[in-house]
Formats: C-alpha cells, structure tokens, sequence
C-alpha cells in the first residue's frame, strides 16, 4: 500500500512562492518540505488527540513554527531524530524538545565554530526556492537550545489517539533515533535511509554500526511508508535492501571503513 501524498499550499493569500512545501501523507500527517535548497529537508508533523510530535525542524531558513500552527492548534513535542545543524535550525522556536541523550550536548553546544562552513554549504548549490527577505547568509547561526526530556530506544510517545515508538538507530550519528507507528505504517528514518548519499564517514559516524541499525529497521513489520529525513518522498523497501546490500558488500570486501571514499549503487552512494 502506498499512501496518496499530496502537496498542500502554505500560504494561499500571498504572491510569493512559499519556502516550504506541505505535503499531506493522510490528514494527520504531513512532511513540511524545504525542496527549495539543495538538501531537500523534510520535517514530518503527526498530529494527535491530544498533542502533536514534529520531527527536526529544519534548516532554520523560514519560520516553520507558523506553518506548524497553520496546522494543528495541539501543544506541539519537537523530536529530534538528530542533532546534525541541518535539522534543529527552527528549534529554538519551541518550549518541548526530546532528544537522544548521546546527542543532548549538541544542543547546547551549538555550532559557533563551524559557522562559516555552514553557511558555504548551505549556498554550495543555488536556492531554486527564493527564501524569505528577512533571511541574510551571513547572520545564519544554528541555534543553542536545551532538551526538555530524554528518549531512550524503545520508548513510546502517546499523542492520545496515536502511538510511536522510538528506536536508537545509531551509525550515522550515535544518538540517532527512527520513529514507527504501525498502525498507519509509517517509519520515520532521517537519516538512516534516504534516496541520495548515506554518510557514514562523518566524524562522529560508525559504519558498522550504521549497517546494524540498517538491520534493525529492515526487521520491523507494519512498514509501509518510509519518511525520510532528505529528498524524494516514493522510497520503499527495495531502496532499504539496496542499501543494507550496499554496506553488506562493502564490509565482505574491507572497505566498510572511514576513509574509503564514495562508493555507487543502484539508487543511492554510501560516503565513508
């Protein structure tokens, strides 16, 4: 089964092009998409009974509080599925924010000293999307926040009519979690899996770890909408056994290790 998504607009009364595009995956669920930079960033809004859960907040470049509350009137929980810069850029923006404790330094770290790195990535590619006037490169700063609370594996966020289940699902970054709601079928992966390059050569990943947790989500049952953290929306289960095939083929050939370089596949490459 897969699901109708469809593209919502986000500000029906203004002239301009939006930053973000909706997209509904049924109608209390959406992906709230940043299509208009080059990493293609999708935040995925569950909206519950009782609260919502908004995973990653994205780059930072508009404001997606607004769009979230265009949305739902709920008290809003922001999961963070990582804390990599590109995916806490709007945390700031709530009071409510879970994250895996092995990455809960990194909000309140921030990302000072690699600022200007960022803001070279960010414009490595044109923006395709105008962003909004008041956005200036030269003043974006990911934000310093602090966590509210703590997620382990295993655990389950009840939104009152809804259940997700957290898994820790580290090899990309250490604190790394998948969300699951088998009842609708839905698993979100940041960036475990998407259709594009799998980094597993960054500085704090672990490429065999990485192919573990791979693994891990490839065992769960009731999956049949994948949501990733990056790029195109129609990935499924072939796109997972491709790339646990990947790192499996590399590890039989010694080169499941940092430092090899970009290796291709059919849909995807994995960067070690």
């Amino acid at each position: 089964m897969k699901s109708q998504i469809k593209a919502l607009q986000t500000k029906p009364d203004s002239n301009t092009q939006s930053w973000f595009t909706i997209e509904e995956i049924d109608s209390a669920t959406y992906s709230i998409a940043e299509y208009g930079q080059w990493m293609k960033l999708h935040s995925y809004l569950f909206i519950g009974a009782e609260r919502s859960v908004l995973f990653d907040t994205g780059l930072g470049i508009d404001n997606i509080q607004s769009v979230v509350h265009s949305l739902t009137a709920s008290p809003i929980t922001v999961i963070t599925t990582h804390a990599h810069w590109d995916h806490i850029g709007n945390h700031d923006l709530f009071s409510d924010i879970w994250i895996h404790p092995a990455e809960q330094d990194w909000l309140t770290d921030g990302y000072d000293k690699e600022t200007e790195e960022i803001q070279d990535f960010l414009l490595a590619r044109p923006f395709t999307t105008s962003p909004p006037p008041e956005f200036k490169i030269e003043k974006y700063r990911p934000p310093r926040c602090q966590a509210t609370a703590l997620v382990r594996d295993g655990d389950q966020i009840e939104l009152g009519d809804r259940r997700l289940t957290l898994y820790h699902t580290p090899g990309h970054s250490p604190g790394h979690l998948c969300a699951h709601e088998p009842e609708r079928g839905y698993l979100v992966t940041g960036d475990l899996l998407y259709q594009g390059t799998l980094l597993a050569g960054l500085e704090h990943s672990e490429p065999l770890t990485y192919l573990a947790s791979l693994e891990r989500i490839r065992a769960l049952k009731n999956v049949t909408q994948f949501l990733p953290g990056h790029g195109r929306l129609d990935i499924d289960q072939a796109l997972l056994d491709e790339a646990v095939s990947g790192f499996e083929s590399l590890k039989r050939r010694g080169l499941l290790e940092k430092g090899t370089g970009v290796h291709p596949f059919k849909r995807l490459l994995i960067r070690l």
